[in-house]
């Protein structure tokens, strides 16, 4: 282990910091295989020319519901072998099953792991879940001593209060939340806990304001990091240093400088298939996207015509255009 339990806050302060983006599962057409070969060059290419600080490994970007638990776990071997502490990795062990996920959490801790997310689960029949999900949060920290991060979304049928995520942050090996709320709830969460947890959200449209207003260090994660940026044109990264170093208006103008690009994704995706949409939109910006594992819907022929025009418009610098 890099830390004791009790010091896994400590730890989280000054290792869980920059651009962490989600990674996606390529599956390659007809068996629906994961593409390792592929998954490892999209690693590199995020590590060594996109110059990514971390990435959650394993989540719902992942399509980690589609997976066995055997495949769960090679993704994670996968991101420890080609991060190899060139960047950060926090695993999703998210899963209905409490005993899946601890048993996911054991074998990251196994593998050399430092940290896992746990998304705040489903809870049927429950009207007031406080009690409950603190008891949850509690009984994983007990089992592992990596570093935790929760996460409260909207997929769950509720969201975490601040007062409660500020109450399970009490518990030593809890450092971290992906907060997908809306944004007066985690202001005030960051002002309640502020020393004591991590606190972010995946919009990368907020994320400069969220540097330069409430101070945060750590974008907790999606895919724009490597939707957003070619080798040649690496403007999340380049706002994110100006703010980080103070340089306000400038990162304001790089960041602005986006806005196309944001535009393009957001036009061109259809309601009902964001993976399938953003693995198109990885051809094309020449990593390796795959197919999508069902329930998810691949795109139509017309909907990755329509992708295509957003892409080549949006001002974003690229290779070469894949095949259509």
């Amino acid at each position: 282990m890099h830390f004791r339990k009790n010091e896994a806050k400590e730890w989280a302060r000054e290792n869980m910091r920059g651009v962490w983006a989600a990674a996606l599962t390529p599956f390659t057409p007809g068996s629906l295989a994961i593409d390792e070969k592929g998954l490892r060059a999209n690693f590199r290419h995020w590590i060594d020319d996109l110059a990514i600080d971390g990435f959650f490994v394993a989540g719902k970007q992942g399509e980690f519901w589609a997976q066995s638990l055997s495949e769960r776990k090679r993704l994670m071997e996968i991101a420890i072998e080609e991060t190899n502490g060139k960047a950060g990795t926090i695993m999703s062990c998210s899963d209905q099953n409490m005993d899946t996920v601890i048993e996911l959490a054991k074998y990251a801790e196994k593998i050399g792991a430092t940290s896992i997310v746990v998304h705040a689960p489903v809870l049927s029949f429950l009207h007031r879940q406080d009690d409950t999900l603190y008891r949850y949060y509690e009984a994983i920290a007990a089992e592992t001593n990596l570093a935790i991060a929760m996460w409260s979304h909207p997929d769950s049928g509720y969201l975490m209060s601040p007062e409660l995520c500020a109450r399970i942050a009490e518990i030593p090996n809890i450092v971290a939340i992906k907060y997908s709320v809306p944004r007066e709830m985690y202001v005030r969460l960051s002002e309640m806990t502020r020393g004591k947890l991590i606190v972010s959200t995946a919009s990368e449209e907020e994320w400069f304001d969220n540097i330069v207003e409430l101070g945060w260090r750590l974008y907790l994660c999606s895919s724009p990091p490597y939707l957003m940026q070619t080798a040649a044109d690496r403007r999340m990264r380049d706002y994110t240093d100006l703010a980080f170093a103070g340089d306000v208006s400038r990162a304001r103008a790089v960041r602005d400088s986006l806005n196309p690009v944001r535009e393009a994704l957001r036009a061109s995706r259809p309601a009902e298939k964001p993976p399938a949409h953003s693995k198109y939109w990885q051809e094309l910006l020449g990593q390796v996207g795959g197919a999508v594992r069902r329930p998810m819907l691949e795109l139509t022929a017309a909907e990755k015509q329509a992708t295509r025009a957003a892409f080549e418009a949006c001002g974003l610098k690229s290779p070469a255009l894949a095949p259509a």
